[in-house]
C-alpha cells in the first residue's frame, strides 16, 4: 500500500535520536507484515471454502426422483428387450455377482463423486457452506475533518468536510499483480556466470561506482553553496550493498568525504543559530550561506558517526544482519577510516566536532594494532607541531591524561612520549604581589583634563580607539591567552608524570615519564624541586633502572638545578658519581644512539656550571671520556672528542694530561668510580696517539688538535665548520644511521680485466705456437658420452 505520511523533515530528523528512528522503522515494517500475513491467510480460507463448495454441489430432490423412476422404466425396458433364456449361464451368474457385490448399477454416472461414498457427506456440504463467513460489501465510514468554526449574529457555526476515501480494491489488485509479476520474475533461472564473466561485470560495476563517485565530488567543489545536498547523496553510498564491490566502494566514498571536508571547510567554527536570529529577516545571500553552513555542519556529523561506527563494528568484532561485508574486510574499512579521522583531525582543528575527533583518536593510539596505533600516534605528533594557539594541544593532553589514569597505567609508552613533541618553551610563572597587581595607566582622567587641551584629549581618544581597532583587525591570539593554554596543558602534563612517578615506579612508562621531565624540567615550579630531586635521587639509588632511565634522571636533575634551581643550595655530587660509573656501560653497539644523552649531560654539567666544578672532576671525566672514545662508532668519537675540547677551553690546567710527568702523589686508578679520588692528574691522554691514526678523518683532525693543546688559531686549530658546532649537533651529523659515510669514500678506478693480447703473450715459442693454432682452428662441439668408459669396459 502506499505510504500516504509525510516524509519527515530534514530538522525534525536532525532533533529526533538515531534509537527512536530505528524503533519507529521496525514497529512500521512488524505491523506491515502481520497485516500481510492476516489477509492472505483470509484469502486462502476463502478459496477453500469456494473450491469446497463446487466440489459438493448439492442435486435438488426432483432430479433425483426423476432420475430414478427413468432408470427403472429402462430397466424394464431392457428386461422386456432382453429375456434371460437368451443368456448364457455364465454370464448371467457373472451379473448376479456384481449386483451383490458393487454398487456401480445404481450409481448416478453424471456426478464426479467417488464410487463408495457416504450420504452423510451430501448431508454435510451444505451445513459446511453456509459455516464459510461472508464478506459483505460495505460503504467505508466517512471521516470528517473539523475546520474553524465561523461566528455570525446567532452565534457559533461549527464546520467540518468529509476526508476523501482513497480506492483501497484498486490498491490491492495493483499489488497482487505485482506480486504474481514478482513471482513470475523469481520463477526465471538466474544465467550461471563463468568466472571471466563474473569479473567483467565487477569491473564494470566498479568503473560505474567510481564515476558516479567522481561527478558528485567535481559537482560538490565546483559549487558547493548550491550542490551541498549532493554530499547527502555521496553519503548514502557508504551504505554500497552490492558484495562484489562493497569494500571498495565504501573506502573510496570514506576517502572522497575526507578530500571534500577538507575543501569546502570555512577557516572558522560555525555556531548554531539563536531563535532571534532565526526570526529576523535576512538577505537571500545570508539565508543561502545559513542554509549551506547548516547542511554542511549536519554532514560532516553523519559523516563522523559513519567512521566512528565502522571501528567500534570492527572492535566488536560485530556483523551487520546484511552480512555484506566479512568480518576480515572490517578491518580494511576500520584502518581507512582511521586514516580519515587523523586527516582530519590535523587539516581541520579549527573546524566543528574537533574534540569529538580528539575522543576518538587518542584511545586508538593504545590499539593493539600497531599500524593503527602508529597512524594515530602521528598524527597526533603532527597536530602538536603545527598548533601555534594551544587550544588543539590542551584538548589532546587532557584526554591522554584521563586514558592513563583510567586504565591504571597500562598503556603504551608512545602514548606518553607524544607529550616530547608539545611546542611549549614559555610558561607563566607565579609572579609576586607587584606584577600581580594591575598596572598604573600613564595618566588618569583628571591628569589629562588638567595638562592636555579640548583638541588633545580628542586626539588621545581617537588614537586609543584605531589602536583597539587594528588589535582586532590583526585577529591575533595575545601572548598572554598563549602563555595562560601553555601553563595549564604543561600542568597537566607534570600531574600525569607525578603521578606515575608516586603511583606506579615500575611501570614501563617510566622512560617517557623521565624523558619528559627531562625536556620540561626547566619550567616546573620551584616549590617541587627538592620533592623531586629526592624521588629522582631515590630511583636512582634502587638499581631498578637500566643505563638509559638513569641518564634521563641525572638529565632531568641538572635541568632543574640549571635553570630556577641556581638559588637552591645542593650539591649534586651524587649524579656527578653516577654518571661517571655509566660511561663504561656504552659502546659501539645498540648503546651508541644514547651517546647523544650524555653530550647533553655533559653540556649542562660542565658547561653550565663551570663554577661550581672543581679540577679534579674535569680531569676525571677528560681521561674516561678519551678512554670511551676508542670504544664507539665514529659519530660518537666525533662528540666525545668536542666536549673534551669545550673542557680544555673552560678549565684551566687542563693540559696537565698532555704531559708524561706526573703531578702530585698517587697513582692513578681507572677502575674507581670515584671521580674526585681516582688521581687523574697523574695519567695522559695516550689515547689521543691512537685516534690520530683513526679511520675517520674527522675523528684524526679532532685527535691532532687536542694533541696540539686545542688553540683556537694556527695551524693546530679547527676549521670553522667544526669548531662553530656542538657537540650534539656534530654527533647527529656524522651519524651513520642511512649506512652512509660521512665524508663519502674516494671512488676507486677499477682494475682493467685480464686479457689475452694478440702480441706473444708466453716465453715459450712451443706453446705459444700450440696457441695459435688452437684459436685459429674452428672448434667443433661434439656431444658429450658419459657412458663412454662403461661401454669400453663391457666390450673388453
Amino acid at each position: 500500500r502506499k505510504n500516504t505520511k509525510r516524509v519527515p523533515s530534514f530538522r525534525k530528523l536532525l532533533r529526533t535520536s538515531q534509537i527512536k528512528l530505528d524503533n519507529k522503522l521496525k514497529n512500521k515494517q512488524y505491523k506491515q507484515k502481520s497485516a500481510a500475513r492476516k489477509y492472505r491467510k483470509e484469502q486462502k480460507k476463502l478459496r477453500e471454502a469456494v473450491r469446497d463448495a463446487i466440489s459438493r454441489k448439492p442435486f435438488p430432490l426432483e432430479e433425483c426422483k426423476k432420475k430414478q423412476v427413468a432408470r427403472k422404466w429402462e430397466e424394464k425396458e431392457e428386461e422386456d428387450a432382453l429375456p434371460l433364456d437368451m443368456m448364457d449361464e455364465d454370464d448371467l451368474k457373472l451379473m448376479e455377482d456384481l449386483a451383490q457385490k458393487a454398487s456401480f448399477l445404481t450409481r448416478d454416472l453424471s456426478s464426479n463423486e467417488p464410487v463408495h461414498i457416504k450420504k452423510r457427506k451430501h448431508e454435510s456440504v451444505i451445513e459446511k457452506y453456509e459455516k464459510v463467513p461472508r464478506h459483505l460489501q460495505t460503504e467505508p465510514e466517512k471521516e470528517l475533518i473539523h475546520l474553524l468554526p465561523i461566528k455570525d449574529k446567532s452565534g457559533i457555526i461549527p464546520r467540518a468536510v468529509e476526508k476523501p476515501v482513497l480506492n483501497v480494491a484498486h490498491d490491492e489488485e495493483e499489488e497482487a499483480e505485482d506480486m504474481e509479476e514478482a513471482e513470475d520474475f523469481n520463477e526465471e533461472p538466474l544465467p550461471v556466470l563463468t568466472p571471466e564473466e563474473m569479473a567483467a561485470q565487477r569491473r564494470q560495476k566498479l568503473q560505474e561506482r567510481k564515476m558516479h563517485i567522481a561527478a558528485l565530488a567535481s559537482a560538490i567543489l565546483s559549487e558547493p553553496d548550491s550542490n551541498i545536498k549532493k554530499l547527502k547523496e555521496l553519503r548514502a553510498m557508504l551504505m554500497e550493498q552490492d558484495p562484489n564491490v562493497a569494500v571498495i566502494v565504501r573506502k573510496l566514498v570514506m576517502v572522497s568525504l575526507m578530500e571534500i571536508f577538507k575543501d569546502i571547510a570555512p577557516s572558522y567554527k560555525i555556531r548554531p543559530l539563536t531563535e532571534a536570529e532565526k526570526a529576523t529577516k535576512v538577505k537571500k545571500e545570508t539565508q543561502k550561506l545559513r542554509e549551506f553552513e547548516e547542511g554542511l555542519v549536519s554532514q560532516y556529523k553523519f559523516y563522523l558517526e559513519n567512521l566512528e561506527q565502522t571501528i567500534k563494528d570492527w572492535k566488536q568484532r560485530k556483523l551487520k544482519k546484511s552480512n555484506v561485508i566479512s568480518l576480515k574486510a572490517y578491518k580494511g574499512l576500520a584502518e581507512v577510516a582511521v586514516r580519515c579521522l587523523c586527516e582530519l583531525l590535523v587539516a581541520l582543528p579549527h573546524f566543528n566536532f574537533h574534540n569529538n575527533i580528539i575522543v576518538l583518536i587518542v584511545p586508538l593510539m593504545n590499539d593493539p594494532s600497531k599500524m593503527i596505533s602508529e597512524l594515530c600516534v602521528e598524527a597526533v605528533k603532527k597536530l602538536f607541531k603545527q598548533d601555534k594557539l594551544g587550544y588543539a594541544s590542551l584538548g589532546v593532553v587532557k584526554v591522554i591524561s584521563g586514558l592513563v589514569r583510567g586504565r591504571n597505567y597500562d598503556v603504551r609508552p608512545e602514548v606518553l612520549k607524544v607529550f616530547l613533541h608539545l611546542r611549549i618553551k614559555e610558561v607563566e610563572l607565579q609572579k609576586d604581589s607587584e606584577d600581580i597587581a594591575p598596572k598604573k595607566k600613564f595618566m588618569t582622567y583628571k591628569e589629562k583634563r588638567k595638562n592636555l587641551s579640548r583638541m588633545q584629549r580628542k586626539w588621545k581618544k581617537a588614537e586609543e580607539k584605531l589602536e583597539r581597532e587594528l588589535l582586532e583587525a590583526e585577529a591575533s591570539e595575545s601572548k598572554e591567552k598563549k602563555l595562560k593554554l601553555h601553563t595549564e596543558t604543561l600542568n597537566i602534563v607534570f600531574v600525569t608524570y607525578f603521578r606515575i612517578l608516586k603511583k606506579a615506579q615500575k611501570s614501563p612508562l617510566l622512560p617517557a615519564v623521565l624523558e619528559g621531565l627531562a625536556k620540561f624540567a626547566h619550567l616546573i615550579n620551584v616549590e617541587f624541586f627538592d620533592d623531586l630531586l629526592i624521588v629522582l635521587h631515590s630511583l636512582i639509588a634502587s638499581g631498578d633502572l637500566s643505563y638509559r632511565e638513569s641518564l634521563h634522571c641525572i638529565l632531568s636533575a641538572f635541568h632543574i638545578l640549571s635553570g630556577q634551581g641556581d638559588v637552591l643550595n645542593i650539591d649534586p655530587m651524587k649524579f656527578y658519581t653516577h654518571l661517571y660509573k655509566t660511561l663504561f656501560s656504552l659502546h659501539a653497539g645498540g648503546t651508541n644512539e644514547d651517546i647523544g644523552i650524555v653530550l647533553q649531560c655533559l653540556d649542562v654539567m660542565f658547561a653550565k656550571r663551570r663554577k661550581q666544578v672543581s679540577q679534579q672532576r674535569a680531569l676525571a671525566f677528560l681521561k674516561r671520556l678519551s678512554i670511551l672514545a676508542l670504544h664507539v662508532l665514529p659519530n660518537s668519537s666525533v662528540g666525545i672528542l668536542a666536549t673534551n675540547r669545550v673542557f680544555m677551553q673552560t678549565f684551566p690546567r687542563m693540559d696537565l694530561l698532555l704531559d708524561n710527568e706526573s703531578q702530585g702523589s698517587g697513582v692513578y686508578l681507572p677502575e674507581l668510580d670515584e671521580p674526585e679520588h681516582c688521581n687523574a692528574q697523574n695519567t695522559a691522554l695516550w689515547e689521543l696517539h691512537l685516534l690520530q691514526r683513526h679511520y675517520h678523518p674527522t675523528v684524526q683532525k679532532f685527535a691532532s688538535h687536542l694533541i696540539a693543546g686545542a688553540p683556537t688559531e694556527g695551524s693546530g686549530a679547527l676549521p670553522l665548520d667544526l669548531s662553530q658546532r656542538s657537540a650534539a649537533e656534530l654527533f647527529e651529523t656524522y651519524c651513520m644511521k642511512g649506512m652512509t659515510f660521512n665524508p663519502p669514500v674516494e671512488s676507486v678506478t677499477p682494475r682493467r680485466k685480464d686479457t689475452f693480447s694478440q702480441m706473444d703473450s708466453f716465453v715459450d715459442e712451443e706453446l705459444n705456437k700450440q696457441l695459435q693454432e688452437h684459436m685459429s682452428e674452428s672448434v667443433a662441439h661434439k656431444p658429450l658420452d658419459f657412458a663412454k668408459h662403461l661401454k669400453e669396459s663391457s666390450l673388453a
